[in-house]
């Protein structure tokens, strides 16, 4: 019975589905490339915007002059270090050289007496002295350094208060641009599936069935797979609670279409046989033989049996013969298969 389907109708169709894919890809690219865009509505918000000027730029003024100084510092403690190291090798060698004159020298004096003994005890004690000086300045140095430090750690941390609020402000205004740019996506997604739930009801049938059906494609991407990522945490939400609308919408419209479509098959089946027969489309009567389904109550029949002349189940008749060579055909043939003959009281072309 498939046979009997026109092959170049079958070709012009799968041609239009290819049409209508390709048309739904081209409006997939555009959207993608003005969802994508949207966000740049916003203005970009940072750290500075919200930061109170003012402070932040004393506090950074501060802290590069205390980096300044520590730089300093870190130059005179090696300057400093360096003369220590010079004072205490200065001290130690003229210890030794004391400790070597002391173990040589006579004992026939008394050390108050002895000239050189007063003169190497007095170098002795200015060498020490300039070594001491030397380790008062380091220390000096290593204190300025420390309070250096602890000041920079102060502004470091009054500088790191401003900055926490600051970005706690930022964090607020970006929750809020995301939410705008949710929502103008939305705005641009929402509408267009509501467009094609209203272009599926009433025109996906129409005589330009590729465009609506691609626009239809175009539409579910957008806001199933196009709006998806840019979902807010709570976005999640309205993509659920517009599934459950569009799943109600379509089951009311399933559930509507399923009891019209059964009160016409009560309504055809009350009919006369030869009636429903002859109003039946004959794509429609031949897709239906093809599925080995009843063209008339769409039950499944054995058109194998050769006895079947009548479907069971609504009376409508399936095969007859024909009337100039009485062979047994399809009740819904144009032509009878073996003579060629026209046959009568056939069902209307669609």
């Amino acid at each position: 019975m498939s046979k009997s389907i026109r092959l170049s109708e079958q070709w012009f169709r799968r041609g239009l589905w290819l049409v209508s894919f390709i048309f739904a890809g081209f409006l997939i690219g555009l959207g993608g490339l003005v969802v994508g865009d949207l966000p740049r509505v916003e203005s970009r918000v940072s750290v500075d915007t919200y930061i109170d000027k003012p402070a932040s730029s004393k506090l950074k003024d501060q802290l590069e002059a205390a980096k300044r100084s520590l730089s300093e510092n870190q130059e005179a403690s090696q300057q400093a270090q360096l003369k220590l190291n010079t004072a205490r090798n200065d001290t130690q060698s003229a210890r030794e050289t004391f400790n070597n004159w002391l173990a040589t020298r006579g004992a026939t004096k008394l050390a108050d007496q002895d000239p050189e003994l007063v003169r190497r005890t007095k170098a002795l004690d200015e060498l020490k002295a300039n070594e001491r000086a030397a380790q008062q300045a380091m220390e000096s140095l290593e204190q300025a350094a420390l309070d250096t430090r602890q000041h920079s750690e102060k502004m470091q941390q009054a500088l790191y208060e401003l900055e926490k609020t600051a970005q706690e402000s930022v964090n607020i205004e970006l929750r809020k641009q995301e939410l705008r740019v949710f929502l103008y996506r939305l705005a641009l997604t929402l509408p267009l599936l509501l467009i094609a739930a209203w272009l599926f009801l009433k025109k996906r049938k129409a005589t330009h069935w590729p465009f609506v059906w691609g626009f239809i494609f175009f539409a579910l991407f957008a806001f199933f797979v196009e709006l998806v990522p840019y979902l807010p945490t709570y976005g999640g939400y309205v993509r659920y609670i517009v599934g459950i609308i569009l799943t109600g919408v379509c089951g009311h419209y399933a559930i509507r279409a399923m009891n019209r479509y059964l009160e016409r098959q009560r309504a055809a089946e009350a009919m006369p046989s030869e009636k429903r027969r002859v109003e039946l489309s004959y794509d429609l009567a031949i897709s239906r033989l093809a599925k080995k389904v009843c063209p008339g109550c769409e039950r499944p029949i054995d058109l194998g049996n050769t006895a079947n002349n009548f479907c069971t189940h609504c009376g409508i008749c399936v095969f007859n013969t024909c009337a100039s060579c009485s062979t047994r055909k399809s009740a819904f043939s144009r032509f009878c298969h073996s003579c060629g003959s026209t046959a009568a009281d056939v069902p209307a072309s669609e």
